[in-house]
C-alpha cells in the first residue's frame, strides 16, 4: 500500500526539512517541491558532505527518487541550472527523473530589480531574490511561465509586456535603472534546454504514480509562521508554506496525503524582520546560535535565537493537522543548565515560560529513545502533551544516521 507524506516546517523555516526529507526518501518514489522558490535553503549533510538545496527536492539524493517542481514554485532559470550543475558535478544525474511543471511562474532580472529597491524603503528582510514580485504578477496573470519557454513568439510578447510594467515600476516608483527587453530574453533562450529536458504535466505524471500505487514524499519549503496568510503579516514570505499549499502548488487533493509531519526544533529561531516573542538576547541565544550553526543556508544571515514557543507551535499543529511531530536539534540544548519553554502570554502579550532541568550530556548521534537522558526524555514528553502530538523523529544531528525513529 503506497504511503503519501508531506513534510514541512512548523516554525520560520530552517527547522531541518531538508535532512528529514533525505531520510525518508530512501523508500519513496517520488519526492514534489510544491511552493517558494530558491529563497528556500534545505541543507542535507551525506558521509561528510553537506549540500545545500534550494530547488531541488531534497530527495535528489537518492539516485532513483523522481523529482518534481510544481506549479507552486517561482522558478529562477539562472538558480535552477547553477543547482543542477553543481549537483551534476557531484555525480548527481537527472535523466528521466527531473518534471518541472509548465505552470511554474519565472522569476527575471527585472522581477530581481523589484525585489531588491523596494526593499531599501520597505525594510521586510526579503533574501532579495525576486520571489514576492514574481508571486504578485502570477496572481495579476501577467507571469511568463516555464510552459512558455516552448514558443518563442508567445515568450516574446509576454516577456516585453511584463518588463515594459516592471520599468515603468522601476522608473517611477523607486527612481531605478530599467532593465533591457533584449537581453533577458537572450537569457531565457540560454535556458531554453532546461524546457527541452524536464518541461512535464506534473498533475497528470501525480496522478500516474498515484494510481499505480507509488508512494510520494510533498516537500515545503519556509515555515507554518512565514504563510502569507496564516504568519506573522507582513514579516512573511509569498507562498502559503502550510499544508493547504500541496493542494494548490502540485495539484493532489486532500484525501491523497496520508502522513503530515511537521518539523520543529527544539527551540526556535528566525531569520529576517518581524515579531519574535521568545527572541533572546543574552548569553543563552549566543549559545544557541553557537552550538546551533544559526546561520542563513540561503543567505548566510544570522539567526536570531530564541527558546521554544509552546502556544505557537500548537497553533501551527492544528492549521496544518499534523499527525506527526519531528523534534530537531535536540542535541544543541545539551549544555544548558536549565531550558525555557513557552506555555502561555500574558495580558500584554509577553512569553510565560516554564523551566526544565537541563540534561548536561551529550546526545548528538544517539539514535536509540531509551538511550535519551530522562531530562531529554521528559521535556519532549511535556512538548508532546501540550501540542497534542507525538513525537515520531527525533534529530541529534545534522547526518541521516543521526536520527531516532519512534514510528
Amino acid at each position: 500500500m503506497s504511503l503519501n507524506t508531506l513534510v514541512l516546517g512548523l516554525q520560520w523555516g530552517d527547522e531541518g526539512k531538508g535532512k528529514i526529507v533525505d531520510a525518508l526518501s530512501e523508500q519513496i518514489h517520488a519526492v514534489c517541491r510544491f511552493q517558494g522558490g530558491h529563497n528556500a535553503g534545505h541543507t542535507i549533510k551525506v558521509n561528510g558532505q553537506q549540500t545545500v538545496l534550494h530547488l531541488c527536492p531534497s530527495g535528489a539524493l537518492h539516485p532513483k527518487v523522481q523529482c518534481v517542481i510544481g506549479n507552486g514554485v517561482v522558478l529562477s532559470l539562472e538558480a535552477l541550472a547553477k543547482e543542477l550543475k553543481g549537483l551534476e558535478d557531484l555525480g548527481v544525474t537527472f535523466e528521466n527523473r527531473m518534471h518541472i511543471s509548465n505552470a511554474c511562474s519565472l522569476i527575471l532580472p527585472s522581477h530581481i530589480g523589484i525585489d531588491k529597491a523596494r526593499d531599501k524603503k520597505e525594510s521586510i528582510g526579503t533574501t532579495g531574490r525576486g520571489i514576492g514580485p514574481a508571486y504578485e504578477d502570477k496572481v495579476a496573470r501577467r507571469a511568463v511561465r516555464f510552459g512558455d519557454l516552448g514558443d518563442s513568439k508567445v515568450l516574446k510578447e509576454k516577456v516585453t509586456t511584463l518588463v515594459n510594467y516592471h520599468n515603468k515600476v522601476l522608473e517611477n516608483l523607486y527612481n531605478a535603472e530599467p532593465f533591457s527587453i533584449e537581453k533577458i530574453l537572450l537569457e531565457l533562450d540560454s535556458f531554453k534546454y532546461l524546457y527541452d529536458n524536464y518541461s512535464s504535466d506534473v498533475q497528470d505524471i501525480i496522478y500516474k504514480w498515484s494510481k499505480e500505487g507509488h508512494s510520494i514524499l510533498f516537500e515545503g519549503a519556509q515555515g507554518s509562521l512565514l504563510d502569507i496568510d496564516h504568519g506573522t503579516y507582513p514579516y512573511v514570505t509569498s507562498s502559503n508554506t502550510t499544508a493547504g499549499g500541496v493542494s494548490t502548488g502540485i495539484g493532489v487533493g486532500p484525501k491523497f496525503i496520508d502522513k503530515i509531519v511537521g518539523i520543529s526544533k527544539a527551540y526556535t529561531t528566525r531569520v529576517g524582520e518581524g515579531p519574535f516573542l521568545t527572541e533572546l538576547f543574552d548569553d543563552n541565544a549566543e549559545m544557541l546560535a553557537k552550538r546551533g550553526h544559526e546561520f542563513g543556508a540561503t543567505t548566510g544571515r544570522p539567526r536570531r535565537c530564541g527558546w521554544l514557543d509552546l502556544v505557537a507551535l500548537k497553533k501551527a499543529i492544528f492549521l496544518n493537522s499534523v499527525t506527526d511531530l519531528c523534534l530537531t536539534k535536540l542535541d544543541v540544548l545539551d549544555s544548558f543548565n536549565s531550558i525555557d519553554a513557552c506555555i502561555e502570554y500574558d495580558n500584554s502579550g509577553n512569553p510565560v515560560y516554564k523551566t526544565f532541568p537541563g540534561w548536561m550530556s551529550k546526545t548528538e548521534g544517539i539514535n536509540d529513545f531509551n538511550n535519551l537522558p530522562e531530562n531529554a526524555k521528559s521535556y519532549i514528553s511535556f512538548i508532546e502533551d501540550f501540542i497534542g502530538c507525538s513525537a515520531s523523529i527525533i534529530s541529534t544531528g545534522p547526518s541521516r544516521e543521526q536520527t531516532i525513529y519512534l514510528d
